[in-house]
């Protein structure tokens, strides 16, 4: 049996390099004006829609039957998003950023930057194949790389929204925390988690709601993307 911190490592440097970068990014947030504020969030945006395109790529290699991945991936946007707005998802996800935010006397955008930081750390392949490598034989590799592109992204997300993406770092903790510890029972029902179709499924139906956070983060639409998480579940 590996040791807790064994399976669970990757998750703590994660954590760690969020919460660094977060430190970073209120040092440098009351040194930038306004409109250079503003240019990092659309850059955040443009990087953010590229990714969720590359991982809705995914969908293409779906085949389930005669059914299309693509369809498989509608169904589960349209049926989770319907799950999402029926348990009021959004509205619970903002309580809890609006509580965080006066418990520890938050400022402007707290909300906002807790939950776009904990959809964008969480809602991806690294952070599921990560979880699932580091509880089952104790490499954190890939969840090291993931902590440092989370690190950076935090600098640049907390420069624009404030203290609440170090929040993000609960997240984090109950999401890949949850799955490393999870991963011995996990991979009797996901052998190799890199090419499994229920994977596959997931990253893309995944990377969609991604690029609604990057068109958020755009203002390109106001899209209730924490509704859509129950996709997330249907997909498996």
């Amino acid at each position: 049996m590996l040791e807790f911190w064994t399976k669970t490592s990757g998750t703590w440097i994660n954590i760690a390099t969020v919460l660094i970068g977060t430190g970073l990014g209120l040092l440098m947030r009351g040194r930038l004006p306004v409109r250079m504020q503003q240019i990092i969030t659309q850059g955040i945006g443009l990087i953010t829609l590229f990714i969720g395109i590359t991982m809705a790529s995914s969908l293409t290699e779906v085949q389930a039957g005669q059914i299309d991945g693509v369809i498989l991936g509608l169904l589960a946007i349209v049926l989770g998003g319907l799950l999402g707005e029926w348990a009021r998802l959004e509205e619970m996800l903002a309580a809890i950023g609006d509580w965080l935010k006066q418990r520890f006397q938050g400022k402007g955008n707290f909300t906002e930057g807790f939950v776009a930081a904990s959809l964008l750390f969480c809602v991806g392949p690294l952070a599921l194949i990560g979880s699932l490598n580091n509880g089952l034989t104790g490499d954190n590799t890939l969840l090291v790389l993931k902590a440092v592109m989370d690190g950076i992204a935090s600098i640049v997300l907390t420069s624009s929204y404030g203290m609440g993406v170090g929040f993000s770092a609960l997240a984090i903790l109950l999401y890949q925390g949850g799955l490393s510890l999870a991963a011995g029972n996990l991979a009797q029902a996901i052998p190799d988690p890199a090419t499994a179709q229920p994977v596959l499924l997931v990253t893309g139906v995944g990377g969609l709601i991604i690029l609604g956070l990057g068109l958020n983060l755009l203002q390109v639409a106001n899209i209730r993307v924490a509704s859509l998480l129950p996709s997330l579940f249907l997909a498996h």
